[in-house]
């Protein structure tokens, strides 16, 4: 049971601490001062949805997101959620690729190159089916959890300034509701694929109060850290930086790698997502099926992708809101039915 309930928590952390989060730069733009009534929204609204959306996988056997959406939000609203989910993991997939090709540019690797290294190991991660995720994971996220807690701890540890903080001061509490909601689409993709796995409630509590409890300690130390240098922050693109900036040289090659790392396992989270909804229709191997997603998103890494993000992401804040409350009220629907 602790074992399997790892595996998933590490999962759930995977899909989440994607580059956005590491960087602080999702971190800063949802939070920031008087946050900390958000960031407890946050984390007991993220177990909420965790639990239930591993709940109905599993009752459900499911190998993708398809029977969830349709317990979550209807048999009509579905089908579009079935197309919005393609489309947001398609996009944010894409994106990461590029992203990918970008962040190795700082070895002088060209931006084509970086494509393909990141490409090339998605369709070797693949090779091993959906346990090859899991277990990436189960090795990459705790040295990402543990570096991030060692260089936030010791940067609030060594701040001679003292963070202001008020329990009435509390304006900021919708942000826990809409960070949520940011990431509800991959958690549902990702969860969904593992259904048949999954096999009791033990290890679901284990996952989703253990991902809750470490996105939210480390959500608030790290918003408190961005609060403590939020006069540099402007000067960096990636807030991370700010904070380290007086490290050494080879602490900041590290995090790069890092970030790069955690582009990675974005991607990854986005093509299981993916190919777990299509592999029924189309019985191939996964790696085959992740090569084709790659072969078609390839070219979309060449575009200019803000205008794209710009229509599509306010679309799916909107979409993840209403899924998001769905998700909440399902315990008392299915209370109130059963």
């Amino acid at each position: 049971m602790w074992k399997s309930g790892f595996r998933w928590m590490f999962l759930i952390l995977g899909t989440v601490i994607g580059a956005g989060y590491a960087s602080g730069r999702e971190l800063w733009q949802f939070f920031g001062s008087e946050s900390g009534l958000a960031i407890l929204l946050f984390t007991l609204f993220f177990i909420i949805s965790c639990y239930v959306i591993l709940q109905i996988s599993s009752k459900e056997q499911t190998e993708h997101f398809s029977p969830v959406l349709r317990k979550l939000v209807g048999p009509r609203a579905s089908y579009l959620y079935n197309i919005v989910m393609v489309v947001y993991l398609f996009t944010t997939t894409v994106v990461m690729l590029a992203g990918g090709g970008a962040a190795l540019q700082v070895f002088s690797i060209p931006y084509w190159g970086g494509i393909a290294i990141i490409c090339t190991l998605l369709i070797v991660l693949f090779v091993y089916d959906v346990k090859g995720m899991v277990t990436v994971n189960v090795v990459i996220i705790p040295i990402i959890v543990l570096t991030l807690a060692y260089v936030l701890i010791d940067a609030v540890l060594n701040s001679p300034d003292v963070i202001p903080t008020s329990v009435l001061k509390q304006s900021n509490w919708p942000a826990g509701f809409t960070f949520t909601a940011l990431n509800i689409l991959p958690l549902v993709a990702v969860l969904s694929a593992i259904g048949k796995e999954v096999k009791g409630k033990g290890e679901i509590i284990i996952a989703s109060v253990g991902s809750g409890v470490i996105l939210g300690v480390i959500s608030l130390f790290y918003n408190q850290t961005l609060i403590l240098v939020q006069s540099k922050l402007g000067l960096f693109e990636i807030p991370l930086f700010a904070i380290i900036q007086s490290y050494p040289f080879y602490m900041l090659f590290f995090m790069t790698i890092l970030l790069w790392v955690a582009i990675y396992t974005t991607a990854a989270s986005g093509l299981l997502g993916l190919v777990t909804r299509f592999r029924n229709v189309v019985p191939i191997p996964l790696w085959l099926m992740c090569l084709l997603f790659i072969l078609l998103m390839v070219p979309f890494t060449a575009v200019g992708f803000s205008v794209l993000v710009a229509i599509l992401y306010p679309l799916f804040g909107l979409i993840n809101l209403y899924l998001l409350v769905c998700i909440l009220l399902y315990p008392i629907k299915n209370r109130e039915s059963s």
